[in-house]
């Protein structure tokens, strides 16, 4: 299918690897120019090297985290005219309800709530001008089921998830969308990191914790990237201007629930 976005042009925030990675290359097979944005500047200018060989199209780099407000200029002053912008950024730490002070939430809220909505701001006006525009926010599957040790991730990314919501229903009939992309146990590095925490906090092996992460899944594997970046790459498509304010699951069918 023919997504019809071959030349528009993409911020992927933290796109060095992971989901973000994913997003961004999807986004560009399909011809979209992209701007990529991390905090290490070598993974992410080899990033950018691959998908420029692999795909042909423009790619540009922004270095810094997004939490901060200089590097949200810079990647506004880099893209001043994006059509589509994928918010992402690391999760915070999981941990004890008990342990995180005013400085916890302070530093969550920023990075996972505060940043893409900032984000959002920067850019929602001249999508609306331009009559086209595909806002995608990853969040996590912790949004519609919480769980206590995630409580940080669940506690800014439900207030983003609120905000999108909102604004959504202001800027759809301008063919602009907002959605958000909910993963479960993909295999990246932060399964990875969530693996190896899991294995030294009940002395199993690694291999022994991604195996229950696994039993945790109804499809009975964890998710890859690609997929994931597939499913951005459509709800950033123009056959997707129909679907907005919805949070799709990507969690092998595992979320209990009707809505």
């Amino acid at each position: 299918m023919d997504l019809g976005i071959q030349g528009k042009a993409a911020i992927v925030c933290a796109s060095s690897k992971g989901l973000g990675k994913a997003c961004a290359q999807a986004l560009a097979r399909e011809g979209v120019d992209v701007t990529l944005n991390a905090r290490g500047r070598d993974a992410l200018e080899a990033t950018a090297k691959q998908i420029g060989e692999a795909t042909g199209v423009a790619v540009q780099c922004v270095v810094g985290d997004i939490a901060t407000e200089e590097t949200r200029a810079l990647l506004l002053e880099a893209c001043p005219r994006p059509d589509i912008l994928v918010n992402n950024n690391g999760g915070p730490r999981p941990g004890r309800f008990q342990d995180w002070d005013h400085a916890a939430w302070t530093e969550a809220l920023e990075a996972n709530m505060l940043a893409p909505i900032l984000m959002i701001r920067g850019v929602i006006d001249g999508m609306v001008e331009r009559n086209f525009g595909r806002i995608i926010n990853i969040t996590s599957a912790m949004v519609k089921a919480p769980f206590a040790p995630m409580g940080l991730s669940t506690g800014a990314r439900t207030g983003l998830t609120s905000v999108s919501k909102a604004l959504s229903r202001e800027v759809a009939r301008s063919n602009v969308t907002i959605n958000n992309l909910l993963p479960e146990r993909i295999d990246t590095d932060r399964q990875r990191y969530m693996a190896e925490m899991r294995a030294k906090l009940s002395g199993m092996s690694v291999e022994a914790a991604y195996e229950e992460m696994r039993g945790t899944i109804a499809a009975g594997r964890l998710g890859q990237p690609e997929e994931f970046g597939d499913a951005c790459a459509f709800l950033c498509s123009a056959q997707a201007g129909y679907i907005s304010g919805q949070n799709l699951q990507l969690d092998g069918g595992s979320y209990p629930g009707v809505v």
